[in-house]
């Protein structure tokens, strides 16, 4: 396996010195081009063919990563937070602890190049406000990132947030992805990631998408969502998986939950199966949803959350 970065202070400090005119450019071809294979699995283009179309800075400004625009001389100590090669060092290492455990369980990954970076987030995005100023996304495999407000907190817990997103990397190699994916996958998907990030960092790393939930509505969030397993489509998940509050800004079907509901449930129905069933998370990340969900079907009944 292969590790590499694509090392984002130096593209931000070119970035923060350029005229307004040439920020873009250099943020598309030069932080965001090295995860072309990333975005064309979503069809998103490194530049629209038209101006003001869809393209990387459009889909990226969505997900509450920094736009160039933005960066200036006012980023300059943001920049400096990321640019710590210590930083750099944990993050990598968390997802090479988080592949190499898969080898050690006799799994053969598929794919043996790997590439990570650590952009910054917008504070102004509603999302970023949602997840505390810190996220990752790691779905398509061989692409690993996170983006961050970069305090002290999310510093932190931003290597726990690459084992996570490394889960779901080596997950989508054995399972595929479709546009039609139901509740149920990603519900047992999410579970499976937050698992891992906290079985390799510890739970007091658990991310707010599992610990902002109040631990005394589980059992109620347990029945909507239970309703809702077989939902399949992003605008009919959305608001079982994330929340009532992120449906509503996509104008997306709402539920009757709270934050990243989902999130918290797929954790704990995770973190039952493998106290039954004595499998390793490891194992356990490159089986099927429904194999597991057939497993628990008594956690539904359950009024407690170990």
């Amino acid at each position: 396996m292969n590790v590499k970065s694509v090392y984002s202070p130096d593209v931000y400090r070119k970035i923060m010195n350029a005229d307004q005119d040439k920020k873009d450019d250099i943020y598309r071809y030069e932080l965001m081009l090295p995860f072309k294979g990333k975005w064309d699995c979503y069809h998103i283009p490194i530049k629209a063919s038209k101006e003001g179309a869809y393209d990387i800075i459009m889909a990226n400004n969505r997900m509450g990563i920094f736009p160039p625009s933005k960066v200036n001389l006012t980023t300059k100590d943001w920049i400096e937070a990321i640019s710590d090669k210590n930083l750099w060092d944990v993050c990598q290492k968390s997802i090479e602890t988080a592949l190499e455990r898969f080898v050690s369980k006799g799994i053969e990954l598929k794919v043996q190049e790997y590439l990570f970076s650590i952009f910054l987030a917008d504070p102004e995005n509603a999302y970023t406000k949602m997840n505390e100023g810190y996220c990752g996304d790691g779905g398509i495999p061989g692409f690993v990132m996170g983006w961050l407000i970069p305090n002290e907190n999310n510093l932190k817990k931003l290597p726990a947030a690459f084992a996570h997103e490394t889960n779901h990397n080596v997950r989508y190699q054995f399972i595929k992805w479709t546009n039609d994916i139901t509740l149920g996958e990603m519900l047992v998907g999410e579970g499976l990631a937050e698992n891992y990030a906290t079985a390799i960092h510890g739970e007091e790393f658990l991310g707010p998408w599992v610990g902002k939930t109040d631990p005394e509505l589980l059992p109620l969030i347990k029945e909507i969502i239970h309703d809702g397993l077989d939902a399949t489509g992003f605008e009919n998940i959305t608001a079982y998986l994330y929340g009532d509050e992120m449906a509503r800004m996509q104008c997306f079907p709402e539920a009757g939950l709270p934050y990243c509901a989902g999130y918290a449930v797929g954790y704990h129905l995770i973190k039952y199966y493998l106290q039954k069933t004595g499998i390793s998370i490891e194992e356990a990340t490159i089986l099927p949803h429904e194999e597991i969900l057939k497993e628990v079907e008594e956690f539904w009944e359950m009024c407690y959350f170990s």
